[in-house]
């Protein structure tokens, strides 16, 4: 799972997620990382061993884009595992389960920053877990590359070690604004949001945005994670007559939502954001998910040459076809990657510590991944990143892209 120019750090620490995590310690870290290189265990043949963490949802109802995110991660470690090993280091992956959970993403970030053999993090899909989780990567300089968070308190609170590759909330939220009423054409727009730091402040910026350009916000209302039934703020949101039903939330509220919208006979246009960009929202809206729109910060992987290979390779190696943000995950592994790299290269090719790596991935310039081009600024952000729109125009993913949006 994101993004935007208002701050949502209190609802942070609601939980999105069910279920069980994974994870690894090693002893306890008392300098942070900060002066000291990180103690590694010795790998096959002598070489030192440096893990790199994912956190994301295994497991669960956003398990779905949680697993690719890890899997596409581990497809960028494997193919530099050969480069690393000519320098002397072992790549490992350590996958952890955040559950969706703020509380588990924490949980499991305290256990990473004690493992001294982590040196960096790719996380996470869910802004409400990534924004009390990296309170503790920064207390232990432990750099995080995010493949798909797009809420503005990501990078706006100033953290030294948190970077993402995709687009912020305030460019997300104005954005789906302007094609909902521009192209679109809708006056009166009922929004529906999921109390998270990511689909609160997904709402606000797409209703802030909607309502300068001149249409009506008839209706603003909450709904919580889990929920099965919506039909209460349906009978809402109908009474209302809208032309058009926004929702901030993930894709398995949001699939449900588009399904009882129809069911209640709303035939107009619902959209979404980057949180219902996922097969798994076809799966449970079923045909009710034509004529739904999504803004999402994830391009189409194969619309290029690079990303089709990718895309045939990560077929091949996992036996499933990607989703959204699995070659996000690819790009955030290998700017890390390039990061810890440039690090061992800048400190006489010995292991660099976690405060030289964070500097290093921060420093990061014109690197050209499969899905994205990624240079960061001053607070961690892409200035490459970008907003893709997209329409469901039969019950089948990925949705056809109608409109690219860039800074």
């Amino acid at each position: 799972m994101l993004k935007k120019s208002l701050s949502f750090l209190a609802t942070a620490t609601l939980a999105l997620g069910l279920l069980a995590g994974c994870g690894g310690g090693g002893q306890e870290q008392t300098s942070g990382g900060a002066s000291e290189p990180a103690a590694t265990t010795e790998g096959g043949g002598g070489t030192q061993v440096i893990k790199i963490a994912t956190q994301s949802p295994l497991s669960g109802g956003s398990a779905t884009v949680g697993e690719s995110i890890k899997l596409g991660a581990q497809l960028a470690m494997d193919e530099n595992a050969e480069k690393f090993k000519g320098l002397g280091f072992e790549l490992q992956l350590v996958p952890y389960d955040d559950q969706a959970d703020p509380k588990k993403g924490v949980a499991n970030a305290q256990l990473m920053g004690s493992d001294e053999a982590i040196l960096g993090v790719v996380g996470h899909y869910n802004s409400g877990v990534a924004i009390p989780s990296s309170e503790i990567y920064e207390k232990y300089n432990l750099p995080m590359v995010s493949p798909a968070n797009t809420a503005t308190d990501i990078t706006d609170r100033g953290l030294k070690t948190v970077n993402r590759i995709v687009a912020r909330d305030d460019f997300q939220g104005p954005a789906g604004a302007a094609f909902a009423v521009n192209t679109l054409g809708a006056k009166k727009i009922f929004v529906i949001q999921d109390k998270t730091a990511y689909g609160t402040g997904l709402a606000e910026a797409f209703k802030g945005a909607a309502e300068e350009l001149g249409a009506e916000i008839v209706g603003f209302e909450g709904i919580t994670i889990g929920e099965k039934d919506f039909n209460g703020v349906m009978n809402v949101a109908m009474a209302q007559n809208p032309d058009l039903i926004y929702f901030g939330g993930m894709y398995t509220e949001g699939g449900l939502i588009i399904k009882q919208a129809r069911e209640k006979g709303f035939t107009g246009p619902i959209m979404g954001g980057d949180g219902m960009d996922s097969s798994t929202l076809v799966e449970i809206a079923g045909d009710s998910v034509i004529n739904a729109y999504i803004t999402s910060a994830a391009g189409v992987t194969t619309a290029t040459e690079t990303g089709q290979k990718f895309a045939e390779k990560y077929q091949a190696e996992f036996g499933k076809g990607i989703e959204s943000y699995s070659a996000y995950g690819y790009d955030a592994m290998s700017v890390l990657l390039l990061g810890i790299e440039e690090a061992i290269k800048a400190n006489n090719n010995q292991l660099p510590t976690r405060e030289q790596i964070a500097t290093a991935v921060r420093n990061v310039k014109d690197y050209e991944g499969v899905v994205t081009k990624v240079s960061f600024d001053d607070i961690g952000d892409n200035d490459f990143a970008k907003i893709f729109i997209y329409k469901f125009e039969e019950a089948s993913y990925p949705a056809a892209q109608v409109d690219e949006v860039s800074k």
